[in-house]
């Protein structure tokens, strides 16, 4: 049970706030500039206004990417981490390349695209660590009712004794699936999917997931 549920939603929001708002001043001051330096690179009028969408266009559907794999605990694939790193790149080269051709100049047009990264990192480590919370209470909870079809019982010593002999029990084979998946990787390097590892220990497919959210939380050691 976690302690302080309250003032963890207050951060979480508080945090969320603050990367929205920072996206929108970024947004903002890297229209300006992209808008102007596809101008004085002889782009017409048009192009210019959509050149900087497509660049925050490709931040934002790579970050939303990356935000629904954080919400599972994970990391995300290499495409949307490449996107998101190419397209904020661009975004910061543009604000360099207009601004007034001196450190502190470069430095204060560059600083709004840098801060949203930074702070869009900060929030998704946030999302991660709060879903590897729930995988690790949802995998306990799962591998109870999985060890033993009917309802834990309680009322006695014995029945407590069984009931942490089958946590305890489940446990080890979550632990065993998931070295499982680190020596079965996909071609391209990647982890099986949730899927795969509950069908490999015949298993629920919500178990297999969370064996893997649990996994990539560290919770196996």
């Amino acid at each position: 049970m976690d302690p302080h549920p309250s003032s963890d939603r207050g951060i979480r929001l508080t945090t969320t706030i603050s990367v929205l708002l920072l996206a929108a001043i970024a947004a903002v001051v890297s229209f300006r500039h992209m808008h102007e330096l596809a101008l004085l690179h002889g782009e017409d009028a048009l192009a210019a206004a959509l050149i900087p969408l497509a660049v925050d266009g490709t931040i934002m559907a790579a970050s939303m990417s990356l935000l629904l794999a954080s919400r599972y605990g994970a990391r995300g694939d290499v495409l949307p981490w490449t996107l998101l790193i190419v397209a904020s790149l661009a975004s910061l080269g543009a604000n360099m390349m207009v601004a007034e051709p001196s450190l502190i100049g470069r430095a204060i047009a560059g600083w709004p695209s840098f801060a949203l990264i930074g702070a869009y990192e900060m929030l998704m480590r946030q999302v991660r660590r709060f879903a590897a919370a729930e995988a690790s209470v949802a995998v306990d909870t799962v591998g109870d009712a999985d060890a033993d079809g009917d309802s834990p019982r309680s009322g006695t010593k014995s029945d407590a004794s069984s009931s942490a002999g089958r946590r305890a029990a489940d446990r080890a084979v979550q632990r065993q699936a998931w070295q499982w998946a680190q020596a079965n990787l996909l071609p391209d390097g990647g982890l099986p999917t949730g899927d795969a590892i509950a069908g490999a220990f015949q298993r629920s497919a919500r178990w297999g997931r969370m064996v893997k959210s649990a996994g990539l939380a560290g919770e196996f050691g």
